[in-house]
């Protein structure tokens, strides 16, 4: 169906009056508050000792989680791609189940399994404390951010198929051989954009993680939830300005980087 020009400017005018309103104008708000005292007011207000434990721990996250997904998702989209299993149908439903749960959800369900008086509760008694502590808030991170990988990576092993890899097992190749030569090169950058996504998400995640962290600086709080504290708790509304900006460039990098890798995995598709 051809459009007439008068429609066509009329949408783009739509679709750019709503951006500036949803992205736009928020965006600008926090720059110019962000920055309206100066450079150096905003930089002494991230490299504060709360700040810096904050972004700290926000990478630690990082570090444990995404190469514990790239491991779980790698293995989950071959089982989902090259596997007929019992079950198949339910393991697709679960690598979902993050998109369709709120993660406040996800925090409240970890509290009933680790917290002091959940399933697993028994565990604080020897030493082992999860909730309000880093393994909670490294279990609600893994939780929201499992189908990354494995969304990114499926649909590149449909679309390579098996030829190469049954190739390789009859001039002789072992499952690991096969693996190393042929399917992780085929699969590096749906695999690269998952682990990009995942990176994303873990640093931005806040309503799973602040359920089952304690808050407190320098302690378990991480960077959404320096943001949160300084915003709520101090009423400081410039250091949690200051706060979301450091995470605002943070997901600028990340969207760079994912637009790099869309490109770059065209023209070598």
């Amino acid at each position: 169906m051809k459009t007439s020009t008068r429609s066509r400017i009329t949408l783009r005018t739509v679709a750019l009056v709503y951006l500036f309103v949803l992205l736009v104008v928020p965006i600008g708000v926090i720059l110019t508050r962000t920055f309206g005292d100066g450079f150096m007011a905003f930089y002494e207000s991230i490299t504060t000792p709360a700040a810096i434990s904050a972004f700290n721990l926000s990478l630690l996250i990082v570090a444990i989680v995404v190469p514990l997904n790239v491991v779980f998702g790698v293995v989950t989209a071959i089982a989902l791609v090259r596997g007929r299993f019992p079950g198949r149908g339910i393991v697709q439903a679960i690598v979902d189940l993050p998109f369709a749960v709120s993660p406040i959800v996800v925090g409240v369900a970890l509290i009933l399994l680790w917290g002091s008086n959940g399933w697993f509760g028994g565990l604080e008694s020897l030493g082992l404390q999860v909730i309000f502590s880093l393994p909670g808030m490294v279990l609600a991170t893994i939780f929201v951010t499992l189908p990354f990988v494995v969304r990114e990576v499926e649909p590149v092993l449909h679309e390579i198929g098996e030829e190469q890899e049954q190739a390789a097992a009859t001039l002789g190749a072992n499952g690991w051989q096969t693996f190393w030569r042929i399917t992780l090169p085929a699969i590096r950058w749906g695999l690269t954009y998952g682990i990009v996504l995942t990176i994303a998400r873990s640093l931005g995640e806040f309503g799973a993680v602040i359920m089952v962290s304690s808050g407190f600086p320098g302690v378990s709080q991480t960077l959404t939830l320096l943001v949160h504290s300084r915003y709520i708790d101090d009423h400081n509304t410039f250091g949690a300005y200051s706060a979301a900006t450091l995470l605002m460039g943070i997901a600028i990098v990340a969207l760079l980087l994912m637009t790099l890798l869309d490109r770059k995995r065209s023209t070598t598709s």
